[in-house]
């Protein structure tokens, strides 16, 4: 059974300040889960929880991880710029990007990012972009194609992935780059999304620690670091069992002794870029029923849509959902909930049981505080809501506000047409 951390009661003061709808996350939670993470990790003195900015990039959340170790794990210039701003340094910041703009290799390597490099053929690409000199530090991004597959079946398709080099090039890179001048060496993978399973980032360190050790043997690199990435995921319906990150710590653990030690390498740092898993069941998205149609199936309106929440619309994906108030009314009503876009893929739920829903009835969607608020555009001239964060003494800090119609016609500041809106 999937609880909320918010009630009824409290979004009813809530929205006396902040109208739906609105995602918020739970202080207390984000705090309780980054603890366990590196408490997970911390036979690794050189451990580190590289924060995906790309699933919730709010500085508010990203500094209380920051009180954990954690550093950030950056896709795009605005990404690095938002690290740098929080003060954010060198090392603490991983820069894993793919078809990656020169002036991003530029600003990563003036900020002493650790750069990632997706392809064999970035290489002199990076070093042009930084001044003809490649940093010292670098690491590479491995894909070794096929299907990733674990006792419970197969988890993901690597070979269909854009990701990463294959086999032959990561040790044909590290070649290269030794020869250029780089002096320590990080290896990256990312072979499956969204695993709901103790096994995966053990199997996937126990592939990559083999790699690491044919790697130092054949290049004679240095390799400082191991990055499992990210791919750890959340249960996102209530009859699924969540991961135990404690359990995956020690499989990881386990295989760490096994390979990189008996091969002299336990020295080596294990890295991780997880989102969902650190922000995911932390977040929620709050919206009001406010229609309610009768056709040729049962259909609940809210005031939030695929704007909000784009993962139903885009993958299909289930977000669980409760109507706050009425937790223990039996769920005999079936409905499709749904937001005003445009278009009909705009439901965030599709026959789903749930209690009798009445308009103004709260509707609280689970599991949003990852790849929720972040994926968020302004198709239809839709206005993205207000993010909110639930303190650990029970009071709501607004940590952004929403747009507005001035934010959305800002960037036609200089035209004669700006000044005719009526703000």
């Amino acid at each position: 059974m999937k609880k909320a951390f918010i009630t009824k009661e409290q979004v009813d003061e809530i929205v006396k300040s902040y109208p739906t709808p609105f995602h918020i996350y739970d202080e207390k939670g984000i705090r309780e889960n980054a603890k366990a993470v590196q408490e997970a990790f911390a036979w690794n003195p050189g451990f580190r929880e590289y924060f995906a900015v790309k699933a919730t990039p709010n500085p508010y959340l990203i500094q209380i991880l920051q009180e954990y170790g954690c550093g950030t794990d950056c896709s795009s210039m605005t990404e690095l710029m938002l690290s740098k701003a929080m003060g954010m340094e060198g090392e603490t910041i991983m820069f894993s990007s793919n078809d990656t703009p020169f002036e991003e290799y530029t600003y990563a390597n003036e900020i002493g990012a650790i750069i990632n490099l997706d392809d064999i053929t970035h290489i002199d690409f990076c070093e042009k972009a930084c001044g003809g000199k490649l940093p010292e530090t670098m690491s590479c991004r491995y894909n070794p194609g096929g299907v990733f597959s674990l006792s419970n079946g197969i988890m993901d398709n690597p070979g269909d992935a854009k990701y990463g080099m294959t086999t032959e090039q990561m040790f044909e890179a590290y070649k290269i780059l030794k020869s250029k001048g780089v002096k320590k060496f990080g290896i990256h993978a990312f072979l499956a999304s969204n695993t709901v399973t103790n096994e995966y980032y053990p199997q996937l360190a126990k592939q990559l620690f083999e790699l690491a050790v044919e790697l130092k043997k054949e290049t004679g690199a240095d390799i400082k670091f191991i990055n499992l990435s990210g791919g750890v995921g959340i249960p996102y319906r209530p009859d699924q069992e969540g991961n135990d990150i404690y359990a995956i710590g020690q499989g990881v653990h386990e295989a760490y002794d096994e390979i990189l030690v008996p091969a002299g390498m336990g020295d080596v740092a294990i890295y991780c870029e997880m989102g969902r898993f650190m922000m995911g069941p932390y977040g929620a998205l709050v919206t009001t029923a406010i229609h309610e149609k009768h056709t040729h199936k049962e259909y609940i309106g809210v005031d939030a849509c695929a704007v909000n929440l784009m993962r139903p619309a885009m993958y299909g994906a289930y977000h669980h959902i409760t109507v706050l108030g009425k937790e223990d009314a039996p769920c005999d009503h079936k409905y499709d909930v749904t937001g005003s876009l445009c278009e009909n893929n705009d439901k965030f739920a599709i026959d789903r049981e749930l209690p009798e829903i009445e308009m103004g009835d709260y509707i609280y969607i689970h599991d949003t505080g990852a790849h929720g608020f972040a994926m968020g555009y302004n198709y239809n001239g839709k206005l993205k809501s207000a993010e909110l964060l639930l303190k650990e003494d029970g009071s709501v800090k607004l940590i952004r506000r929403a747009e507005t119609p001035k934010d959305y016609f800002a960037t036609f500041d200089g035209l004669d047409i700006y000044d005719k809106f009526e703000f």
